[in-house]
């Protein structure tokens, strides 16, 4: 039995789908009674939990014997994951699919990152067998400028010189499918990324080829953008998080392709013209 945390997320959805495909029984874990509803309606199999509920880990773990461990960005967050591998250990799971982020391994780090590899040795000392998946930066977090694109062709962002090997969700979740249903990825760490390094200004352009609409890309100082997220209900925390990736160091880190898509899957990481192409009627 598999078992899939954040199973409504942005990656965590992409893995229930394709281990669907796959016929693998796995069961998917929610917090939101809503939430379960839906996926049940869609033949998976769920169970309640919630990291913030320790006394529900057990019925959730019960007869697990592979986890993909996604735990979500908040202050927490190491200790959530810290507290999940030791109850997972104890219940006997034998390997664990830790999401993680490329920035824990950025030196001299990023906050997410730091917090993500806490939970990362956490998992090195289990006992159990282990893989890391480290994503870059999401391709989906485009969407977040749905709104300003379909009503006033423009696009808000701090990265104008910020060049990130964005990556597609789509293709995470494979690696993960992959690492959780066949042998030989115990004790590895993917860095995934896309194929090329591309900043806001190559992303507006890209998204306006795809749409066949002129958008206009607006440099957005780094307090502006951050006022921008937490006005929007993002917590002041996560939206100064973030914005560490904008710097220096998460830059450099971000810029990086990597060759761990193509190695596991076997055929090339999708691309942000792919990903525009796939998506572009949201944004009609």
């Amino acid at each position: 039995m598999i078992l899939v945390t954040g199973a409504t997320g942005t990656v965590g959805n992409e893995v229930v789908k394709q281990l669907q495909a796959t016929g693998q029984k796995f069961r998917a874990m929610v917090r939101s009674p809503e939430k379960a509803e839906v996926l049940r309606k869609a033949g998976v199999d769920v169970v309640l939990g919630d990291f913030d509920r320790r006394e529900t880990y057990r019925e959730v773990l019960a007869g697990v014997q592979k986890l993909f461990l996604l735990s979500f960005w908040r202050p927490q967050l190491a200790e959530h994951e810290t507290a999940f591998i030791n109850a997972a250990r104890d219940a006997g799971v034998q390997h664990v699919v830790l999401l993680s982020s490329l920035g824990a391994v950025f030196e001299p780090g990023v906050t997410l990152g730091k917090i993500h590899r806490i939970g990362e040795l956490a998992l090195e000392i289990s006992g159990m067998e282990w893989t890391f998946l480290r994503p870059n930066s999401y391709m989906t977090n485009f969407f977040g400028n749905l709104g300003s694109i379909k009503g006033q062709g423009m696009v808000y962002g701090a990265g104008r010189n910020a060049k990130i090997a964005v990556v597609d969700p789509r293709d995470v979740a494979a690696v993960a499918v992959k690492a959780l249903t066949e042998p030989g990825h115990a004790g590895k760490a993917y860095a995934l990324t896309g194929p090329e390094a591309v900043d806001d200004v190559a992303m507006t352009q890209k998204m306006a080829n795809a749409i066949g609409k002129a958008l206009q890309f607006v440099d957005v100082p780094p307090e502006a953008a951050k006022a921008a997220m937490v006005g929007m209900g993002m917590g002041e925390w996560l939206a100064s998080s973030i914005l560490e990736f904008f710097q220096p160091v998460g830059i450099e880190g971000g810029g990086k392709v990597t060759g761990d898509v193509q190695k596991v899957l076997g055929r090339p990481p999708r691309s942000f013209d792919d990903w525009a192409r796939d998506f572009s009627g949201a944004f009609r």
